[in-house]
């Protein structure tokens, strides 16, 4: 499923793909790519990619970069994520090193999941930059209310994986786009 629905995007995509390229290099300067290192299936690490929104030098995000960051464009590079085999289309969110790979007993069954472009956690937080934000303390948030709602829904979508269960993460995403 992850292939066959993904290199179908990347074809109808292609041109989307291509000008954001275009405009994100402009922005932010070239490449217009940003690669980070995130805890993958098995703690083990790997690259994602995005597209940047951040300008390198003054770590500002640009006008551009807002917007693209907001209707979630920026993650349409981790397709060829998925492509590669590091990513799957529906998975727990990759994080960065420190989380994930922190995690204890029962809770490190996530790592046996690919991480995923789409999951419930990602669904339920797609405001998290926003949420952050109102916050007096952001990391303290992020890290005792956040990440432990992410790891739990992670857990029972790990316990409920099937088939029938990713479809209906994939209706719940085309239904909020239905909605905007």
């Amino acid at each position: 499923m992850d292939y066959s629905i993904t290199i179908s995007a990347v074809i109808i995509l292609i041109p989307i793909l291509i000008l954001l390229v275009i405009i994100t290099s402009y922005d932010t300067g070239f490449p217009g790519i940003f690669v980070q290192q995130r805890i993958g299936k098995n703690a083990a690490l790997f690259n994602i990619y995005k597209f940047r929104t951040i300008h390198p030098k003054t770590f500002r995000k640009s006008k551009i970069g807002s917007w693209i960051r907001k209707s979630k464009l920026d993650e349409l590079p981790q397709l060829f994520n998925i492509l590669k085999g590091d990513m799957s289309l529906i998975g727990p969110r990759p994080d960065i090193p420190g989380y994930y790979d922190k995690l204890r007993g029962e809770d490190r069954l996530i790592l046996h999941l690919k991480p995923g472009l789409i999951s419930e956690a990602g669904i339920k937080y797609s405001n998290e930059e926003k949420l952050l934000n109102q916050q007096e303390n952001p990391i303290n948030y992020n890290d005792n209310v956040l990440f432990p709602d992410k790891v739990k829904m992670n857990l029972e979508y790990y316990y409920n994986l099937s088939i029938k269960k990713d479809l209906s993460i994939l209706l719940k995403v085309f239904s909020i786009f239905r909605m905007k």
